[in-house]
């Protein structure tokens, strides 16, 4: 794997607060791999033994069962990287007062942010979507996340706007709903469903940005 996996693997032993073996590294890693290929329910604990050069035996004695495994690497992703990076690093930096001034320049540092984010991490991302709908632990993280840490921040923000009149008088979390389900979707398509296609990065996001703003301009 390149050198943004093994970026992924320090942190993983900075979230675990253990440092992980040189097989334990080489299971994430095949683990990684064939989970965004396949899905996890496709894939079998001998697939990722073999991908890694280990024996099947070792993979159980660091993780209890192949979920264990899928937890161990997703809930890092947005323990991690979407707690103290999306929610306090990355809000600190996107919310602070000097950013408000306009929505446009919000936006375009939201999505430019989150661009390269998922350009560095779209395996992670792809296993985390995949897995979301049918592991309670990975919605009841995620949902934690965006309840306690994302929407007061996104709340702030709205509320700055509409003083301004600078975007319609909607529920913050309907504006928190109409913006990220556009920037999600644009980003997923990018990255995970159309990879390959010739885009334009730099007018795509102005041509979304362009689109959330006047979705929410008051009628």
């Amino acid at each position: 794997m390149g050198q943004l996996d093994k970026e992924f693997i320090k942190d993983l032993m900075e979230v675990t607060e253990k440092e992980l073996t040189p097989k334990q590294a080489k299971i994430v890693q095949a683990a990684i791999e064939i989970f965004s290929e396949k899905g996890f329910a496709a894939t079998s604990t001998s697939e990722i033994a073999k991908r890694a050069g280990v024996a099947e035996g070792t993979i159980f004695r660091h993780y209890k069962t192949k979920k264990d495994l899928l937890i161990s690497i997703v809930l890092p992703v947005i323990s991690k990287f979407a707690v103290p990076f999306f929610a306090e690093k990355f809000l600190n930096e996107v919310f602070h007062d000097e950013n408000l001034e306009d929505i446009e320049g919000l936006l375009k540092i939201l999505i430019k942010n989150r661009f390269e984010f998922v350009k560095s991490n779209a395996p992670l991302i792809k296993i985390l979507l995949q897995e979301m709908a049918y592991h309670s632990e990975i919605r009841e993280s995620f949902k934690t996340v965006f309840v306690t840490k994302v929407l007061p921040k996104f709340q702030a923000a709205v509320e700055h706007f509409q003083k301004q009149n600078q975007i319609a008088d909607f529920p913050a979390a309907t504006v928190l709903r109409l913006t990220m389900t556009t920037i999600i979707g644009f980003l997923v398509t990018r990255f995970i469903i159309m990879p390959d296609y010739p885009w334009d990065d730099e007018k795509e996001i102005e041509y979304t940005i362009q689109f959330v703003r006047n979705g929410l301009k008051e009628i």
